[in-house]
């Protein structure tokens, strides 16, 4: 597959030249004009690939591309890819070994993306999603991690290094700062392992401790040890909330079902802090979201959100789920 799938779109190929002419005319190089171009182009190729999709769920995993296939940790990826995809959901993963390859392994190769990054190392893509056309090969990874925050319904991150911690802090900085939908976060750790909970320990006497983040920010994520936690914390995330958007001004969550009485009592009283005047209210779907015709049908809860509060949008979120 090439570094940089070509355009089979006139229109948009015809836009990218466009911009790139006006662009060298304003005095830009020809180095930043081609990576403009090849990033539009790569999102593009990414958002094509996933769009037969859009009805499926998708898990995004990480973790070490070093993990050795017998070692706990790869296990347990692979026994949850397998666990998502027998609950009706499809696993992305960075396609290349270790713990990538394990949740493409559990999750098997009908139900896997891959997102490869083309490095001069660790580049290998794995076994499982070789050659499947839902594998995408990318030179950037910034249009990788957006592709990836994009698509997902939950992140999953098993120990990693490097790269693994800055995709878990890409997800969670772009959760607090509500540049992203709201999906889980879950931290697994192999059996009986301490790697993610010496990292919650940090983030807790240090970040917290220092006044970095809030209380509430804790809620963004969660730390386990066992796979059928972490499977019960994705999909249980979805039981009652469906998805979320913003309609002039206020948030609106799509629901599965509508919520009774006793649990709009119960948000007014805990939650005023987040919902401007107090108030939430529940409604059919809104004219501003005729684009998603899918979703006309599912009962809507609303409110003024102030968004800095992410966190505690999460703890709502687990009381419509009780």
């Amino acid at each position: 597959m090439p570094d940089t799938p070509p355009a089979d779109n006139t229109d948009l190929v015809d836009e990218i030249k466009r911009t790139a002419d006006k662009l060298l005319a304003d005095g830009t190089g020809r180095g930043e004009v081609k990576l403009i171009a090849t990033a539009l182009k790569e999102l593009r190729y990414c958002f094509k690939v996933f769009a037969g999709y859009r009805g499926t769920r998708k898990v995004a995993v990480f973790g070490s591309a070093r993990t050795r296939p017998d070692h706990p940790a790869y296990l347990a990826a692979q026994q949850f890819g397998e666990r998502m995809s027998d609950s009706g959901w499809m696993t992305m993963t960075g396609a290349a070994a270790g713990i990538m390859e394990a949740g493409h392994a559990g999750a098997k190769r009908d139900k896997s993306f891959g997102l490869s990054i083309i490095l001069p190392f660790e580049s290998a893509v794995n076994r499982v999603i070789h050659g499947d056309p839902k594998l995408m090969n990318l030179k950037y990874f910034f249009t990788r991690k957006l592709a990836f925050v994009k698509e997902a319904d939950a992140v999953a991150v098993f120990p990693g290094g490097y790269g693994t911690h800055d995709e878990l802090f890409e997800a969670l900085t772009l959760i607090q700062t509500g540049k992203s939908h709201l999906f889980p976060i879950v931290l697994v750790d192999q059996p009986g392992g301490r790697y993610w909970k010496k990292w919650l320990a940090f983030v807790t006497d240090d970040l917290l401790g220092e006044g970095y983040i809030s209380a509430e920010d804790l809620s963004l994520v969660r730390v386990t040890d066992s796979v059928d936690e972490a499977v019960d914390e994705v999909t249980r995330f979805y039981r009652v909330y469906h998805s979320m958007r913003f309609v002039r001004g206020q948030l609106v969550l799509r629901l599965n079902r509508p919520l009774s009485a006793a649990t709009m009592s119960r948000l007014a009283e805990e939650f005023a802090d987040i919902a401007a005047g107090g108030r939430f209210e529940q409604s059919a779907m809104l004219g501003a979201e005729a684009n998603e015709p899918a979703l006309k049908d599912l009962p809507r809860l609303r409110f003024g959100f102030k968004r800095h509060a992410m966190g505690r949008l999460r703890q709502l979120i687990d009381v419509l789920n009780e």
